[in-house]
């Protein structure tokens, strides 16, 4: 519309604000002259009535103005021009599924605190704090004198018993000696290769190995201590792989299988999602929560997570709305809220309100169950400039 008004708007215009100074100003003069001669327990009652007579008539006034479109300095065209302009989308088909989210811990696949098994000094630590450890990998020795000559010993008195055995075959063969007599000889024989085998056990006590891959943590002792059995040396962790530890309500037992793909994700690491594998289900339902105790399995070949982090995790489960896509769908802020949710329904232009049911919500989409059929067009943005009734357009429409 062009910002020029026309030589008779402006006349027109001009005698208006002319009339309404005029009158305004007779009417504030007869106004005084009656409250000076009025008493003046009357005096509120006839201001009261005035004010509300001019309301009553500036309504009317401006309301016949509005019905007959001259209202001064807005003229109302007709058409697309008084259109509102709002976002508006389809409603669409869209593939829900039943989904899982809970809260879990991330564990090592193996872990061990390294604890000797016999007292005795510290002699030698034989890795670096947080070094990887190979399976077997020595890692302390304890001091093992005592033990090595307890072996020599038994060493020696295995070789002697050798010897008398086979000094005991010979006689024997020859008729010298008793059958019982090679019977206790073999049986001593026996004894002692027991004793070196114990012997050698008792020593390897003191050498304390890691028993599987992993990472090593901080030790606990140094050279020269004296440990006592079962005592704290340092930790080992296999995090190659990682468990993770979470529980889920009952009613998704039926829906739990072994091999379930999930995803995690942590605080430490925002924006990053770990994908996983569902690995164990507990066969026992905890009775005091009425949950499931499941396990899944983490690739952690990278190492950006460690045992003990926070994960949320999310499973998805499968349904017949994935497979068939069944399922209608909208934004969800063309949902207007309230007691009963509505949308703005566009038809042939006119936007009309309708109630709606909804469902599920992922991903920024809700189902709808009841009020809308598929191919609806309704209004995504602008509900609050659009009413019940309110002619819209598109706003990436270039016309009017």
């Amino acid at each position: 519309m062009s910002c020029e008004q026309s030589p008779p708007f402006m006349a027109n215009r001009l005698r208006s604000v002319l009339f309404v100074g005029a009158f305004k100003t007779l009417v504030t003069g007869w106004f005084v002259r009656r409250m000076a001669h009025m008493e003046k327990k009357y005096r509120l009652a006839f201001a009261v009535v005035c004010i509300l007579a001019l309301l009553t008539g500036g309504y009317f006034w401006r309301d016949g103005s509005v019905a007959t479109g001259k209202a001064p300095g807005n003229p109302v065209a007709s058409g697309q021009g008084n259109a509102v302009k709002v976002e508006m989308t389809k409603v669409a088909r869209f593939a829900f599924s039943e989904e899982a989210i809970a809260v879990g811990t991330l564990r090592s696949n193996e872990s061990v605190v390294l604890r000797p098994e016999v007292s005795g000094r510290v002699a030698n630590v034989h890795f670096r704090d947080g070094e990887v450890a190979r399976g077997g990998h020595l890692l302390f020795s304890l001091d093992s004198e005592v033990q090595a000559a307890e072996l020599r010993q038994a060493e020696a008195q295995l070789e002697l018993a050798r010897a008398t055995q086979r000094r005991n075959e010979d006689l024997y063969q020859r008729k010298f000696i008793s059958r019982q007599a090679l019977d206790n000889s073999q049986a001593t024989l026996r004894v002692q290769e027991a004793n070196v085998a114990l012997a050698v056990a008792r020593l390897e006590k003191t050498r304390i190995r890691a028993p599987f891959a992993g990472v090593l943590g901080i030790r606990q002792v140094s050279p020269g201590d004296y440990v006592r059995e079962g005592a704290d040396l340092v930790n080992l962790e296999d995090i190659s792989t990682l468990k993770l530890d979470f529980r889920l309500p009952e009613m998704y037992l039926r829906q739990l299988r072994s091999g379930l793909a999930l995803e995690a994700t942590t605080d430490a690491l925002p924006g990053e999602t770990f994908t996983a594998t569902l690995a164990a289900i507990d066969p026992l339902v905890d009775e005091g929560g009425r949950s499931i105790a499941c396990r899944a399995l983490l690739d952690n070949q990278d190492g950006k997570l460690r045992p003990g982090m926070f994960a949320r995790v999310r499973l998805a489960f499968a349904d017949a709305d994935v497979k068939s896509g069944a399922t209608l769908a909208i934004p969800e802020e063309a949902v207007i809220p309230g007691v009963t949710p509505q949308a703005l329904r566009v038809e042939e232009g006119i936007a009309r309100a309708v109630f709606i049911s909804l469902g599920r919500r992922r991903a920024g989409m809700v189902e709808v169950l009841e009020g809308l059929r598929e191919g609806d067009m309704i209004v995504t943005s602008g509900q609050l400039k659009a009413r019940d009734g309110s002619r819209v357009t598109a706003a990436d429409d270039s016309g009017g």
